[in-house]
């Protein structure tokens, strides 16, 4: 259970995050307006790529601060059937506008059963998940979504090749504020919230997250794997979770 002063520290966190970006729009934008005519055209392209950027991060950090602050509330989940091919997709072509230079490719190993959960929470999970393996892809900037149903279980798996995790911060890796201290995650800008959000969704929509680090032969990089899995649910069970909403 999160207590006030669990809360507290973390406003105080995200406040201290908020203005980094802030800092970095603002300085390159007085910088521009008082010297626009000095600047030559790369450094102004250079500038605005700059105020760009710490704008995406600056809409990402209030939304994951809007989506931790509704977790404290009783969320109002909207249960119902749905193919997930045409959500993972369409969270695949908004992302890609974003990651031009990231690679998604996605194998539906058999029939899929539909998925019974609340399909905005679902896209956000696949939206911070593919989103994560974007920002950390090394070498061939691929992402690989794999998409089974075994079991009676639906098994989504999304990889990259990165740096390894180790097996003692699997379990970290999910934790508010957590970030993995390497020469990767020190380059690139997060909360440690994304994954902390995902695994609190993930599991409220009835499902189970994982994260794998296995060694690729010939290279210093690791396989990275996320391993969803989400129960499929027969009529008896929807009917009972629809009368709990």
């Amino acid at each position: 259970m999160e207590t006030n002063q669990d809360y507290e520290d973390f406003i105080s966190t995200i406040s201290h995050e908020l203005r980094t970006p802030l800092t970095s729009i603002k300085g390159f934008s007085q910088t521009m307006l008082a010297s626009w005519d000095r600047l030559d055209d790369a450094s102004k392209k250079k500038f605005i790529k700059i105020i760009e950027e710490q704008s995406q991060r600056l809409i990402n950090l209030v939304e994951n601060m809007l989506t931790v602050t509704k977790m404290r509330k009783k969320d109002i989940l909207r249960f119902n059937e749905f193919d997930i091919k045409p959500v993972i997709d369409q969270t695949i072509m908004i992302l890609k506008t974003q990651y031009s230079s990231q690679k998604f490719v996605c194998n539906y190993v058999n029939n899929i059963p539909k998925l019974f959960a609340d399909k905005d929470k679902f896209q956000q999970i696949m939206t911070n998940l593919l989103e994560n393996s974007a920002k950390y892809s090394l070498e061939d900037k691929v992402t690989n979504i794999e998409i089974s149903a075994k079991d009676n279980d639906i098994y989504i798996e999304i990889s990259n090749k990165g740096l390894k995790i180790s097996q003692d911060d699997y379990e970290k890796i999910f934790t508010k504020f957590s970030r993995i201290d390497n020469p990767l995650t020190r380059k690139v800008q997060g909360s440690g919230l994304g994954l902390y959000i995902t695994k609190n969704l993930t599991e409220k929509i009835g499902g189970n997250i994982s994260v794998k680090s296995e060694s690729i032969p010939n290279s210093k990089l690791d396989k990275i794997t996320f391993t969803l899995v989400f129960p499929v649910k027969n009529q008896e069970e929807q009917i009972r979770i629809k009368c709990k909403q």
